[in-house]
């Protein structure tokens, strides 16, 4: 009898920590100070459509003329790519700039949540805002 109340126990945790993961991939705010919105210039290094997020990575040179290197994270591939974002859209050396909010531990990482290029472009966090693949 008792060694069923603790088989009860332990598949009940199992349960409880097999949610976890996904609760802390969803909670952007967990990562990132929503109180601290950041706009960042810079030249794309790198795009990343890799699930389960896609990743922006920039050169971006401070105010004493140094070069950081910053991560802004963004959404799904499959969102991005089915409003109208493609790998051809944003290349390497290409001047964009990001607005988003801080990563909490004040690193030079973001989640995005809008991105501009150099004519004008305004992308979301899943693709287009003001272009012809707007949805």
């Amino acid at each position: 009898m008792q060694s069923r109340g603790v088989k009860a126990v332990i598949v009940g945790l199992m349960a409880l920590m097999g949610t976890a993961p996904a609760w802390a991939h969803h909670s952007f705010a967990a990562a990132y100070d929503m109180k601290d919105a950041i706009t960042i210039t810079g030249k794309v290094v790198e795009v990343r459509l890799t699930n389960p997020h896609s990743h922006f990575f920039l050169d971006v040179v401070n105010a004493k003329g140094e070069t950081e290197h910053w991560t802004f994270e963004a959404g799904t591939p499959g969102g991005m790519l089915r409003n109208g974002y493609s790998p051809q859209v944003i290349k390497q050396g290409d001047t964009v700039t990001i607005k988003g909010f801080r990563a909490r531990n004040e690193s030079n990482n973001g989640m995005l949540t809008e991105l501009v290029t150099s004519d004008g472009t305004v992308y979301g966090m899943f693709g287009p805002q003001q272009s012809a693949g707007a949805k």
